[in-house]
């Protein structure tokens, strides 16, 4: 097995972020240090991943990132946890945004490399599965966050949206619901499936038979909730909680269960998933599940800074979320 950069670090006395950003020569190590990783790296035959050799070029010390859209709450937290990260290393973040389209994301990817970036990273991919093959092309390390195509990709970060759809649902159960409905995400979008997954998960376990009536379209934005909840309370007899594919859907069947006069959660129970920065501040306040927002940012940034030292940068993370118990979801009247 050969010296890894956890190695280095434990010779050289210093941290393993340290020791990458010594070996892609980052400004914010001092010369010393960087003298010394580098001599105890030679010493003890250290050699760069393939990938690496093959990926690093000529440093612009920037990096590219590419969003669904940044009026998403959600993606403005990861995207802080990507830049405070970035700049803490001396790079600097250029934006896009794709609008949530498959071409435009491809497009925006490309005009990054123009621009001669080190890294991309890409929020809530369109088209991950098809970035293998474009990797020649782009000739940069390629980190995804919650990637909504099916398939295997070198670098990700994601939640376990089925963990988080069965906690969600689980909290529903065991408040005493059994006509649970599901308001789904964006048409082909995997982590909407996965969090469908999740409750009929978590339906199987309480011996609740599942019922395909209460499952709504939906678009992962407020009127994607509105239109949801109308449904699902067009339907006899309707659901009395439904979980939602995120906060913002979940924010728009409030609303519309209201417009119905529907109090919450005295006549029907809802559940988000997200945990934005005003889930907190709906009325009534949103139950919802927590994904760590602003540390998977975090995370795929230091992906991509190992990435582009030559260190052996773990290709896959998982992180779980957390429930979130607040005043929208009670016990069924």
């Amino acid at each position: 097995m050969g010296v890894s950069i956890k190695d280095i670090a434990r010779a050289a006395g210093v941290s393993h972020s340290t020791v990458s950003r010594a070996l892609a020569d980052s400004p914010l190590v001092a010369e010393e240090t960087k003298r010394r990783v580098r001599r105890l790296a030679k010493e003890m035959g250290y050699s760069p991943s393939a990938i690496a050799r093959s990926l690093v070029t000529k440093r612009t010390y920037t990096v590219g990132l590419v969003v669904t859209t940044i009026a998403d709450p959600f993606v403005s937290e990861v995207v802080r946890g990507i830049e405070e990260t970035a700049l803490d290393n001396g790079y600097s973040v250029i934006l896009c945004d794709s609008n949530a389209e498959s071409q435009r994301e491809i497009t925006a990817v490309r005009t990054l490399r123009e621009k001669r970036v080190d890294g991309i990273i890409v929020t809530a991919s369109r088209v991950g599965n098809l970035y293998l093959p474009m990797l020649e092309e782009v000739e940069v390390p390629i980190v995804l966050i919650n990637n909504q195509r099916e398939g295997r990709y070198v670098y990700s970060v994601a939640t376990d949206n089925i963990h988080g759809g069965e906690m969600a649902t689980e909290h529903l159960l065991e408040l005493g619901h059994r006509r649970i409905g599901y308001i789904a995400g964006p048409e082909g979008a995997s982590s909407s499936r996965a969090r469908l997954e999740g409750y009929k998960r978590a339906l199987r376990a309480h011996n609740v038979e599942f019922a395909p009536d209460l499952i709504a379209s939906g678009n992962g934005r407020v009127e994607g909730g509105e239109q949801g909840m109308r449904q699902l309370l067009s339907i006899s007899p309707p659901p009395t909680a439904v979980f939602c594919y995120n906060d913002m859907t979940a924010i728009g069947a409030i609303s519309e269960a209201k417009r119905m006069g529907l109090r919450i959660p005295q006549d029907i129970s809802v559940v988000g998933f997200d945990d934005i920065a005003f889930a907190a501040y709906v009325d009534p306040p949103l139950t919802t599940v927590e994904q760590r927002k602003y540390e998977m940012g975090q995370m795929a940034m230091e992906m991509l800074l190992d990435i582009l030292a030559g260190a052996d940068a773990v290709s896959d993370i998982t992180l779980q979320g957390r429930l979130v118990v607040r005043k929208s979801s009670g016990r069924p009247g």
